[in-house]
């Protein structure tokens, strides 16, 4: 396995570590998991967005802005799925470049699983696992 303090050359050493971005929950009963972290957190949800087919049933998902705190913590998320969607929590990571990410995670020892695609909102997302088999989205422009 490479050296974790090592840069990776297509990397900038003055640029900023990419930010998680957004989470997800997904399964196969998505309208029962947005009624449940509902009311148990008290979130809202807007299914008129635009999503991946890889990531839940076309007007099935609803993001949802879980707020901030006074010092400006929280990220915006989703909640959906549908059939053939089973269950998962994740984050996805933004990256400028989805598919350098996919590779550059590939020769750290992870595979892809889903993508990179490109949502119908022009997002391009992508799902990798790690080395140790967690799923991890990543998120970007291209």
């Amino acid at each position: 396995m490479p050296d974790p303090t090592d840069r990776p050359t297509d990397r900038a050493p003055d640029r900023a570590p990419d930010p998680v971005v957004h989470f997800e929950v997904v399964g196969e009963d998505a309208r029962g998991l947005r009624d449940y972290y509902g009311h148990l957190f008290g979130w809202t949800f807007d299914t008129s967005g635009l999503v991946a087919a890889a990531v839940s049933v076309p007007d099935d998902y609803g993001f949802t802005d879980p707020g901030r705190t006074r010092e400006g913590v929280g990220i915006p998320g989703g909640v959906g799925g549908g059939a053939g969607h089973g269950p998962r929590v994740l984050f996805y990571v933004g990256v400028p470049d989805v598919a350098a990410a996919v590779q550059r995670a590939q020769r750290l020892g992870g595979t892809r699983v889903v993508g990179p695609e490109t949502s119908p909102s022009g997002l391009v997302v992508a799902h990798v696992r790690d080395s140790a088999g967690n799923l991890v989205g990543l998120a970007g422009p291209r």
